[in-house]
């Protein structure tokens, strides 16, 4: 007889059957009874174990922060800071193009029967400590890339949080559009607007014309080297 799973193990099991109902049906197949037959429990089992739908969600959510903290982290630094924040783009970008359900739920576009993940402000000192421990590792990333730009002179000086959540919030923006279809196949929204757009960003930011767009054709070739074709 096989030994009873623990409750860690119970859910794990639920946390990735809901990534697996989010990918294939979306938020509205996020049911406690799909969940439930997914991993052949009762309903029970995501009360017992979460209390309720709503803590389930938060949880898919900090797993989704966790899956892009370990993508992000695969991003290796290189001389130019500047091409590895647009590099850091590229891989945040893959990430959610490869399962928008789940980053839908984990940035708060899509709230399942409701319910809405609680992850907290991110983007200043102050505030951050209210985030997920999840939410934060991932924010560092860009924090960490902002800074090195701002230590090397590219970026004019200011708070490395506030920087970040500026770029974050231009790359997460694209990200969006991108998935909802609004910019086409493949690598023509990377090309024609992703890229366009960080160049911009780093001059508003402070960096020259020339550098910016020097490190942007940097990682993008790099990039490409790496992972081959962007575009899905």
């Amino acid at each position: 007889m096989a030994p009873k799973p623990s409750a860690a193990e119970v859910k794990g099991k639920l946390i990735e059957a809901a990534i697996r109902l989010l990918a294939h049906g979306g938020p509205e197949a996020l049911q406690a009874r799909k969940l439930a037959a997914e991993i052949g429990a009762s309903t029970m089992a995501v009360y017992t174990h979460f209390g309720g739908m709503g803590a389930l969600v938060d949880e898919v959510a900090r797993e989704g922060f966790r899956r892009l903290s370990a993508n992000l982290g695969r991003v290796e630094e290189t001389e130019d800071p500047a091409a590895d924040i647009l590099t850091l783009a590229l891989a945040y970008r893959r990430t959610v193009v490869d399962d928008p359900q789940l980053y839908a739920v984990t940035f708060g576009q899509s709230q399942p029967n409701g319910q809405k993940a609680t992850l907290g402000d991110m983007t200043s000192e102050e505030t951050r400590r209210n985030a997920s421990e999840e939410g934060i590792e991932a924010f560092g990333y860009l924090v960490r890339a902002a800074k090195r730009v701002i230590d090397a002179g590219r970026f004019r000086p200011a708070p490395e949080f506030e920087v970040a959540a500026q770029l974050w919030s231009a790359v997460h923006g694209y990200i969006t559009l991108e998935v909802a279809g609004h910019f086409g196949d493949g690598d023509n929204g990377v090309d024609h607007i992703l890229i366009p757009l960080a160049t911009a960003l780093g001059v508003g930011l402070g960096d020259t014309y020339e550098a910016a767009t020097r490190s942007a054709r940097l990682a993008i070739e790099a990039w490409r080297a790496k992972e081959g074709n962007i575009g899905t």
